[in-house]
């Protein structure tokens, strides 16, 4: 049939695109029909397109881009249901509007079922009620087609965002174990710094800090109470950097009274040497008090019971049963069974009996040696978590590694581009059959859900036997007593006098077996 662009000027139309033009098919059988629809859409500025059978509209509709389709219902060889079906299968998105007669109910019915048309209008027609149908038509076309666009956009924004989220999380996490990796090396290196000094030193400290984390570990302490005890235990001598030979290279039970007095004064050093590392301020409190003991007559506030930070306490156990096998806390070395012998005799009055208790089970769940053994491994064998027992030697381009020092990943690639350098095999002594002296990444294990509730209470109010159902924290941030602890009449005691200092109540999570 053919098609006509009627422009109208002062009114802006388009199906989607912004500044395109509309265009409307319509399809009837009688010309007459036809001519009156150009007529009526004359001034609208829509593109009319018109053709005289379904056959004919659907040829139109497979080379032209028609916003709305308006078809006579009564057509021969194609009706308008059939018509207007078939341009539902082939172009869902046009809007299809019928124009049928009073006697075409069922046929419309028809036309609804088969070709999900838009709107159906009597014949006659009015033009103004017939155009208002066609705009609201495209109009609606053209909204759902923005929505469509504004979804795939947003669809691909979100794609985009999700992208650069994972990408800037992935780049944090590595500057976060980067730094991580640089601040525990920074430690190891103020360690061995400390036991260059003091040759009888020699992997003190590390020692200490691998058992001290182990405790923590076994007495059910959080990852981040478990780092805090394990840096606590490698820094925990810092203060005797500011010490004379003379006060660190003997027992302190030989040492003169004055001397005595001034070796007192290395936790507190540490302490201020720490205390203003944010990362440090809970090392720092453990270092203070790692020398107090049960009774009070330790260093350097004479705390007594649970005033001690539970790090401490947990500290002050590792650091004895190390120093007592190479001869710093007595005028002989004692074995590893004479150490645990020593601790045993000495619970209750220098030790926290529960820390003691856990500690002695967990070194004779194995055979106790004061001396370790060692092998020789190349660059490609070392693993992160090996230590070194002999001093390795530097070069030019290449720093030395001091005895003692953890193996982490910086220092394999760097002995490994040594030995390639070098083009022979380089021998590294290291620590044989010892567990690994760094802090443990734990897969998070889903939480069990408890089998018991939970009920808080003052100290005045506890009774002995009762369980603690959460770490119990003292006000100034250091762990009293760990969750799960059993409680007895002594440790009850204690906490009442913790009240009566604080001149408040504590907060004591009990289990509290459900029934």
């Amino acid at each position: 049939m053919g098609s006509d662009i009627l422009p109208a000027p002062d009114k802006a139309v388009g199906p989607g695109a912004e500044g395109s033009v509309a265009t409307v098919l319509f399809v009837d059988d009688e010309p007459i029909v036809l001519s009156a629809l150009r007529r009526a859409f004359r001034a609208t500025g829509y593109r009319v397109l018109v053709a005289g059978s379904g056959e004919e509209g659907l040829t139109i509709l497979e080379t032209e881009e028609v916003d709305a389709v308006v078809s006579d219902m009564q057509m021969p060889a194609m009706s308008g249901a059939e018509f207007l079906e078939q341009v539902f299968i082939r172009r869902p998105d046009t809007k299809r509007i019928l124009l049928t007669g009073h006697s075409d109910t069922q046929a419309a019915i028809a036309a609804i079922n088969l070709g999900k048309i838009w709107r159906y209008m009597e014949k006659p027609w009015r033009d103004i009620e017939l155009i208002a149908t066609v705009e609201q038509a495209i109009g609606h076309r053209r909204l759902l087609r923005e929505n469509a666009a504004l979804m795939a956009l947003t669809q691909s924004q979100n794609v985009a965002l999700k992208s650069l989220n994972e990408s800037l999380e992935q780049k944090v996490d590595e500057r976060t174990n980067e730094l991580r990796r640089t601040f525990l090396s920074t430690i190891q290196g103020f360690s061995t710094l400390l036991e260059r000094r003091v040759s009888v030193n020699a992997g003190h400290s590390r020692r200490v800090a691998d058992h001290a984390r182990q405790l923590a570990e076994r007495l059910g302490l959080s990852e981040q109470d478990q780092s805090d005890i394990f840096l606590a235990g490698l820094l925990h001598d810092i203060g005797k950097l500011a010490l004379p030979d003379a006060l660190i290279e003997k027992p302190f039970s030989v040492l003169p009274p004055m001397g005595q007095l001034d070796y007192r004064q290395h936790p507190l050093i540490g302490q201020q040497t720490l205390q203003g590392i944010p990362q440090l301020k809970q090392v720092a409190s453990i270092v203070r008090h790692h020398h107090e003991l049960m009774d009070g007559s330790g260093y350097p506030d004479q705390l007594t019971g649970l005033a001690i930070p539970l790090g401490a306490r947990i500290l002050a156990v590792a650091n004895d049963y190390d120093a007592l096998q190479r001869g710093g806390l007595t005028l002989r070395a004692h074995t590893g069974s004479e150490a645990c012998q020593y601790i045993i005799k000495h619970r209750g009055r220098r030790y926290d009996p529960t820390v003691a208790d856990a500690f002695l089970a967990m070194v004779t769940e194995k055979p106790v040696r004061a001396v370790e053994s060692e092998h020789l491994v190349t660059p490609l064998e070392l693993r992160p978590g090996m230590v070194l027992t002999r001093e390795l030697a530097g070069t030019d381009t290449s720093p030395a590694y001091l005895a003692g020092r953890v193996v982490d990943t910086a220092m394999v690639a760097e002995l490994r581009q040594r030995q390639e350098a070098a083009g022979e095999p380089i021998r590294i002594a290291v620590r044989r059959g010892a567990e690994p002296a760094t802090l443990r990444d734990k897969v998070a294990a889903a939480p069990r859900p408890p089998r018991y509730r939970e009920m808080v209470l003052s100290a005045s109010r506890l009774k002995e036997g009762m369980v603690l159902a959460r770490h119990l924290q003292h006000r100034d941030g250091y762990l009293l007593l760990a969750r799960n602890f059993q409680l007895d009449p002594s440790i009850i005691q204690q906490l009442i006098n913790v009240e009566a200092t604080l001149g408040s109540p504590l907060e004591i999570y009990i289990q509290v077996p459900e029934r």
